[in-house]
């Protein structure tokens, strides 16, 4: 959708927002086996400071999974991570400061029912990092400001469209400051129309130098804001590189494969 919204406009991608520095992330020969299926084959991937990859690959190509293992929602069978100079601690209190550095977007948004948007934006900051609730709910409407949705922040997140909802959850991550994003198929719970606010949200984060990893299927997404692509099947980084040469002159077999059936439907 963003693809021919872009080529509809007469514009030029936008992509290339990263200012690289020193690497923030690192994926060191990473295995991940979940019973006899084998989801994560020796992935090595650094991300640097300011820069923004997209993972792509067909649905079970390990994407998700290896989204998940940056914050350690799954453990890895193999390998190491490192994050901002620290081997990723296995639990207590060293692995709850690593969540509060390293924001998650969902696919399913996990916002609390029971609560209003504005006090799930409050919750981590006065939670976690001990912010006086006045500076995180002035902060809070900053961000619902920033992401479209401050006139809703006295509504609960059944009264929200999904793509209002997945917008609180990220202005939710960025209330704790994160020094890493990490977005797992933030659209693909979305009907079409919502998926462009929440993408666009995304690539003013880009814009902004945030540090982004972000699992997706959205190729206009991955054109417009990307400085790397990483392309994944069957557990492993087939290809990687910047998204024009990915796009027009994919360097692999598989990679050509899969932009054939995505491009197009």
């Amino acid at each position: 959708m963003v693809e021919d919204a872009d080529r509809s406009s007469g514009g030029t991608p936008e992509r290339g927002f990263g200012r690289t520095g020193k690497v923030l992330l690192s994926i060191e020969s990473v295995s991940k086996r979940f019973g006899d299926l084998v989801a994560l084959r020796d992935v090595d991937l650094d991300v640097h400071e300011g820069e923004v990859v997209v993972v792509l690959g067909a649905s079970g190509s390990g994407k998700s999974t290896l989204c998940r293992c940056v914050n350690r929602l799954e453990t890895i069978d193999s390998g190491r991570i490192v994050f901002d100079g620290r081997e990723l601690p296995q639990e207590g209190t060293a692995l709850a400061a690593l969540r509060a550095d390293v924001g998650m977007v969902f696919q399913s948004f996990n916002l609390f029912a029971h609560k209003t948007v504005l006090e799930n934006v409050v919750l981590g900051p006065t939670r976690v990092r001990k912010v006086p609730r006045d500076e995180a709910v002035e902060e809070a409407r900053a961000l619902l400001d920033r992401v479209g949705v401050r006139d809703k922040e006295s509504r609960h997140p059944a009264e929200l469209s999904g793509g209002q909802q997945q917008r609180v959850a990220i202005a939710r991550a960025l209330a704790m400051h994160p020094k890493l994003m990490l977005f797992d198929e933030p659209t693909s719970a979305l009907d079409p129309e919502m998926i462009r606010e929440v993408l666009d949200v995304m690539v003013g984060l880009a814009r902004d130098g945030m540090t982004m990893v972000a699992v997706t299927h959205e190729m206009g997404f991955a054109r417009r804001a990307a400085d790397r692509v990483v392309f994944m099947d069957d557990g492993q980084i087939v290809e990687t590189g910047e998204p024009d040469a990915f796009f027009t002159e994919p360097r692999t077999e598989r990679a050509r494969d899969f932009l054939s059936t995505i491009l197009r439907h």
